[in-house]
């Protein structure tokens, strides 16, 4: 009686079950729309610094990008380079008037007595946080799948104080110096960057069980601040594991915040497990600034032979001037450029020669240009 009345109840079963509900035409195409405020779309001005190596070419590539999209920036450009004794007061000013500026990489010399122009920019301008974006791109074959890794870098202090001095001959010492105040404003833009980014889990990277007192510092501050993100899941972790676990598991990181040092080292191991620095698009942020560059700083002034034969890859700053359009609140001009890049990444027909192909800087540009919606 059992094995007969089994189908029959799977019939009712099925019968009284409602029909599954099936998607409205054209809802699945269409997004909620973007209302600017009046006057969100006059054009704005960018500040525009071309740089050393490959910046020249890079950077033409965003501006001839630009123009094809019709998108509403226009540049100021200067003329800066790694070994001026400072940056000029006219790029500084331009910057404050605009707010926002776009660079190619700035050569630093190794040793001697000039300093770096970008460490310049950075405490100039209190740009504190930097923020590099490492993700898998569609199409492009690594190691690691499923990698998508923000690195939030404490901009202003750590080794990169500029606090050196000989005490006597053949003795040096340099100052690391951790304050409360910069401890605890790059962890709440980590945070926030999580929270507004829907963005699950925060990890502080630290060598607090050596450098007790100064990476202490920063791993209470990142404590105090997680209390307030009770939604968002916070973890710590010592640098030197951290650089393990990065190219064995990667995929295990979502936002990692760090003090200046680390986070330097962490983007760029980060940037070569997804594709190399070549298309790891950055950003430095601060209250009322903000410049964008290439995510990574190794290979962003390049070498001579890619400078002369004009293959440098133009992705990082193809997809850095597309950060810098959402910053700017032009987000349909930002969808289409990012969209535009991956395409021709995915597509894998025109490839500079860091990403396996042997395609010009100008024959990539072409190609996003055309594949823009």
């Amino acid at each position: 009686m059992a094995r007969r009345s089994a189908p029959l109840l799977r019939r009712l079963v099925s019968a009284s079950s409602p029909p599954a509900p099936q998607p409205l035409p054209g809802l699945a195409r269409r997004t909620v729309t973007y209302m600017p405020r009046p006057g969100d779309g006059a054009p704005r001005a960018v500040t525009l610094i071309p740089g050393d190596g490959i910046g020249p070419l890079v950077t033409g590539a965003v501006r001839q990008v630009m123009e094809a999209m019709h998108a509403p920036v226009y540049f100021e450009t200067y003329d800066v380079h790694g070994d001026m004794p400072t940056v000029p007061p006219a790029v500084i000013d331009s910057i404050r008037r605009n707010k926002v500026c776009i660079k190619g990489g700035l050569a630093t010399p190794v040793g001697g007595g000039v300093s770096s122009l970008n460490m310049q920019l950075r405490k100039e301008l209190d740009l504190y946080a930097s923020l590099v974006h490492c993700s898998n791109l569609p199409g492009l074959p690594t190691r690691h799948q499923g990698v998508d890794i923000v690195v939030i870098r404490e901009n202003t202090e750590g080794e990169y104080s500029g606090l050196e001095h000989e005490v006597v001959p053949g003795v040096v010492e340099s100052l690391k110096v951790i304050t409360k105040f910069c401890s605890e404003r790059i962890a709440k833009y980590a945070f926030e960057y999580a929270y507004l980014n829907n963005r699950k889990k925060v990890t502080a990277v630290h060598k607090a069980n050596i450098m007790k007192l100064a990476d202490g510092l920063f791993l209470e501050s990142c404590r105090e601040v997680a209390s307030k993100y009770p939604g968002i899941q916070y973890n710590e972790m010592i640098v030197d594991n951290c650089s393990m676990q990065l190219v064995s598991k990667p995929e295990q990181f979502d936002v990692m915040v760090t003090p200046n040092l680390y986070g330097n080292l962490v983007a760029n191991t980060a940037a070569g497990i997804v594709g190399g620095t070549g298309i790891m698009p950055g950003g430095n942020v601060g209250q009322d600034y903000a410049v964008f560059e290439q995510g990574a700083s190794a290979g962003n002034v390049g070498n001579e032979n890619i400078v002369e034969q004009k293959k440098a890859n133009p992705v990082a700053l193809l997809l850095s001037s597309a950060m810098m359009l959402r910053h700017l609140q032009f987000p349909s001009f930002a969808d289409r450029l990012e969209t535009a890049v991956k395409r021709v990444v995915a597509e894998g027909t025109y490839r500079t020669k860091d990403l396996g192909g042997s395609s010009t800087t100008q024959e990539v540009t072409d190609a996003v240009i055309a594949s823009l919606d």
